[in-house]
């Protein structure tokens, strides 16, 4: 049987200390020191950077877990401005908001948190009635803590075991729906057309914005911003979550495109239209995968990700290049097939997730047939 870790967080509004901002400032602080250094001495890794850190953070009256954590973050931040560097101009990284994350010393005690600050007077922060009842589910450990001005987030983690599968599912997403297909021929569809029109609108509504005050204008689109990713999130999440469930009970594993790059299809520059690139650059594909990975490795149920290439022009029965027909529907020239083209490419992706992981019963398993021992002298007979 394997473990693998699983790893969620919950958040909440809380009320910071006479302590917390200055902690919060010497954190960033801390941070900006970090990543200048790592960019000086071209530090790419947590030792060298910790080498070359720590003792220029002496200076920082702070307990040393969060010198620590600070170096620890700032590793990641040098680690994707390199990456994102060799792909194109970016410039250097730099942490304007105020935050704090700590993953040393943390300790829960009667619904309320405690983060190292004093000796004996650690800082307190009351947990409200959901976030105590997320974290008193047995077998749960408290990996980190991350602080701003006014949240909280707390990641934990539990160690699941795979779930020993009987099938697949493949999972084909688009601008409107979601198809699926699983191992047992059973296609279901979301309707996703919902979410479309919610960034269409809000779309339209934040390009009539004519404010010339830069931070009155960027306040509002953050505003506007932050409905549109509620309404959104909360589609997504009863999508994703109705997608688990039925993976748990017939205990099926998670079949997903790769579709990494993708928005590179619909650059400035393409030959296309200002609102057609608007709109396909604002498909949640990312927001929607993220949340079905966490909640299967929540459940114990794998994930794979296969390429995308060819999954919707080629037949899923002989595997020849489909004609396209009226109504998103394919034909294939060769077997006949008339399918529709969302479901030929779940089926498609699914096929791809068998290849990597197969998943079957023990008595479909292909067993050879024993032949008969031959004469070794009957050929000359």
């Amino acid at each position: 049987m394997w473990f693998v870790r699983a790893v969620k967080a919950v958040w909440q509004r809380y009320t910071p200390t006479l302590e917390l901002p200055w902690l919060l400032e010497q954190f960033r602080q801390m941070l900006n020191d970090c990543i200048r250094i790592g960019l000086e001495t071209n530090a790419t890794s947590l030792k060298t950077l910790s080498l070359k850190a720590y003792k220029q953070l002496k200076g920082y009256k702070v307990p040393s877990c969060y010198k620590l954590c600070a170096i620890s973050r700032a590793t990641g931040i040098l680690r994707n401005y390199r990456r994102a560097k060799r792909k194109g101009k970016v410039k250097e990284p730099y942490a304007k908001r105020l935050q704090l994350i700590s993953c040393y010393g943390l300790k829960i005690k009667d619904g309320v948190l405690l983060l190292p600050f004093k000796s004996k007077q650690p800082i307190q922060i009351p947990l409200n009635q959901r976030t105590q009842r997320v974290l008193s589910e047995p077998g749960l450990a408290v990996r980190s803590v991350t602080l701003t001005a006014d949240r909280l987030v707390i990641a934990y983690a539990k160690e699941v075991a795979e779930i020993q599968l009987k099938g697949l599912i493949g999972i084909d997403r688009n601008l409107d729906n979601l198809t699926l297909a699983n191992s047992s021929g059973r296609v279901e569809r979301f309707n996703l057309a919902n979410i479309t029109e919610i960034k269409s609108k809000y779309r339209a509504v934040k390009a009539r914005f004519t404010r010339n005050d830069v931070l009155v204008r960027k306040r509002i689109f953050g505003k506007y911003g932050a409905k549109e990713r509620n309404k959104v999130q909360h589609i997504l999440h009863n999508v994703s979550k109705h997608i688990i469930e039925d993976a748990k009970v017939n205990q099926l594993g998670i079949v997903m495109e790769n579709l990494k790059g993708i928005r590179k299809l619909y650059r400035r520059g393409n030959g296309q239209g200002r609102f057609y690139r608007g709109r396909m650059n604002s498909w949640s594909l990312h927001e929607l995968q993220q949340q079905i990975e966490y909640k299967a490795k929540w459940e114990g149920l794998p994930v794979i990700y296969v390429k995308p290439h060819g999954t919707t022009s080629k037949c899923s029965i002989c595997g020849r290049r489909l004609k396209p027909e009226e109504n998103r529907t394919m034909k294939c020239q060769n077997c006949g097939l008339t399918i529709d083209r969302d479901v030929n490419a779940a089926r498609n992706i699914l096929a791809l997730g068998l290849r990597f992981r197969p998943a079957a019963q023990p008595l479909e398993a292909m067993v050879a047939e024993l032949q008969p021992e031959r004469n070794p002298q009957s050929r000359w007979l």
